[in-house]
């Protein structure tokens, strides 16, 4: 058993059921309003305790980070009870110490292969990155950096897409969407959080956000997770305006904390035009009869 004083500081699973519990509907989980006042939003300790079909103390314990002695069975039944989803369930596993055993990750920045480089800068048409999973950025071309920012004119601890989508102000103007982009990358982060629970780097990370903006503050206490998936965002370029690119990513095989990231469009689409004006704006190669795409707001 966990000692108490050293697990209210580090609660991570803990914090995480309390912030689900709360977002869960009593009356979709079946239970009737009972005329009694809910202190808080969500299912009371003793809902969930009989909706995972253990005890109130237990829940409770789980809660003040008093065990972390955990089954499959009780964390399927926690998970089911609170409607997690798939990255959530995953989170929560990973928390509870019982999650697939992994290699250790280092928590050092590992370089980027030569030949992944050479791929980057044979990739003329595409934006593309090479990102840690901690979402720093660690090799980029030309036309990443026509599309979102100079990388190589920030100090290296700053080449960070989250820590840009926060406190970047040109690069934050870039999103149409500012507030949807910045939770991504806050549920983003937690998931990692969740996995490198050691990592200095992020967790410095973490601290400086917190610190510096209230809406990182509020948005990471509360709790959401979101592994990778299929993406497309939308930009407002001050080159040609409103843009619209799928972002794709691919894990690289012999670095397992690195992946690939590309921006593309379909080939018959205003965004694709637009995409293909920007990049060739960047490598001044516009004239006067190669006409600016509309923008578009």
């Amino acid at each position: 058993m966990a000692d108490r004083g050293a697990s209210s500081a580090h609660n991570e699973l803990g914090d995480f059921l309390r912030a689900r519990r709360a977002e869960s509907d009593p009356h979709q989980a079946g239970f009737p309003d009972d005329g009694r006042l809910r202190r808080v939003p969500g299912l009371r300790r003793e809902e969930l305790a009989q909706l995972a079909h253990v005890s109130v103390d237990y829940i409770v314990r789980l809660e003040q980070g008093r065990t972390r002695r955990v089954s499959r069975p009780v964390l399927n039944a926690l998970a089911d009870a609170l409607h997690l989803a798939s990255d959530e369930r995953a989170y929560l596993f990973t928390l509870a110490d019982v999650a697939p055993a992994a290699p250790e990750r280092q928590s050092g920045r590992s370089d980027v292969a030569p030949r992944l480089r050479q791929l980057l800068e044979t990739m003329h048409d595409v934006p593309a990155m090479v990102l840690h999973r901690g979402m720093d950025v660690l090799a980029w071309n030309r036309a990443a950096t026509a599309l979102l920012t100079d990388f190589g004119a920030l100090p290296p601890a700053e080449r960070n897409l989250i820590r840009l989508t926060f406190l970047d102000a040109p690069f934050r103007a870039l999103y149409a969407d500012w507030p949807r982009a910045a939770r991504e990358c806050v549920a983003v982060l937690r998931m990692e959080a969740g996995r490198t629970p050691h990592d200095p780097a992020l967790a410095a990370l973490v601290g400086e956000l917190s610190v510096r903006d209230p809406d990182f503050r509020t948005w990471w206490a509360g709790h959401q997770v979101r592994g990778p998936r299929q993406l497309t965002k939308t930009y407002v370029h001050p080159v040609v305006g409103r843009i619209t690119l799928d972002v794709q990513q691919f894990t690289v095989d012999t670095h397992p904390d690195q992946f690939l990231v590309a921006y593309t469009a379909p080939s018959d689409s205003p965004s694709h035009e637009a995409l293909g004006f920007l990049l060739r704006w960047a490598a001044g190669r516009v004239d006067e009869h190669d006409d600016l795409p509309a923008r578009r707001r």
